[in-house]
């Protein structure tokens, strides 16, 4: 019996893999300890992350520290039975769902710089998979996958959208069909780095639009939305974008990021 062609081009792939693990071998994604497989962290950092579980919000993913129950003063219940925080309760956010993989503290914080700031794009697939997994319960009807957009100085300078590499990641763990351009950045705005709740609502605010023509050639009208960013802080640029995609049509926003301040 003979050889396939495609039994040789595994075969030469395994050997490729085989010559890759030797000259570069995996390690780990947080202290870059060598590990046994790619795209992973060892126990001692593993150990250090804080992921988050139920109980939480069911609008914005804030994490419960007690039990539901035992926690009535910090929650409280909508219309549909929903166990909501009391920011959620209060008043609802722009988007109508968010997830977070992460508790961003030390830990979390120096994979996202390393990601962010330090050319570290061999993350990708580690964040995302951890994304992929904390919004479970978001993918089953998504129907488009679009990442927060940076500027054009600020890409130029950075060289990568780092919401972007995720989202193309997310599309490829989903299926789901991703856009980086629908949705566009038309201010510079600045950091939003220590400033407080308001003064970053006012930073983002008008800073997003809608790039009709692509739009309607993606569906946007009707679509429900899965917004992809690295942290969810207090929310504003995730309500910006997500008031942006609605009043363009989008029937539904969720957010999901690698992790989100808890305070």
């Amino acid at each position: 019996m003979g050889i396939s062609s495609s039994q040789i081009g595994r075969a030469i792939g395994n050997v490729v893999q085989i010559g890759l693990r030797t000259v570069l071998p995996p390690r780990c994604g947080g202290c870059g300890e060598m590990t046994d497989t790619t795209h992973a962290v060892c126990a001692d950092c593993w150990a250090g992350l804080r992921f988050i579980t139920a109980p939480q919000c069911a609008c914005c993913g804030y994490p419960f520290e007690l039990d539901v129950s035992a926690n009535i003063e910090a929650i409280d219940q909508n219309s549909d039975g929903k166990t909501l925080c009391g920011n959620c309760h209060q008043k609802k956010p722009a988007f109508d769902q968010a997830r977070a993989a992460l508790v961003y503290d030390d830990h979390s914080r120096e994979y996202l710089l390393r990601f962010k700031h330090a050319d570290r794009t061999d993350l990708t697939p580690l964040l995302a998979r951890w994304m992929f997994q904390a919004g479970h319960d978001m993918w089953g009807d998504a129907t488009l996958i679009l990442p927060v957009p940076l500027h054009r100085r600020r890409l130029l300078a950075r060289r990568y959208n780092q919401s972007g590499l995720l989202a193309q990641r997310l599309s490829h763990h989903t299926g789901i069909i991703w856009d980086g351009l629908v949705l566009r950045r038309d201010r510079n705005t600045r950091s939003l780095g220590g400033l407080g709740p308001s003064s970053r609502k006012r930073e983002v605010g008008g800073a997003f639009r809608i790039d009709e023509a692509r739009a309607g050639r993606l569906g946007l009208a009707g679509a429900n939305v899965v917004l992809v960013d690295d942290v969810l802080t207090t929310g504003a640029t995730a309500n910006a974008c997500a008031s942006s995609l609605k009043r363009a049509g989008a029937m539904h926003v969720s957010v999901i990021t690698v992790a989100r301040v808890v305070r």
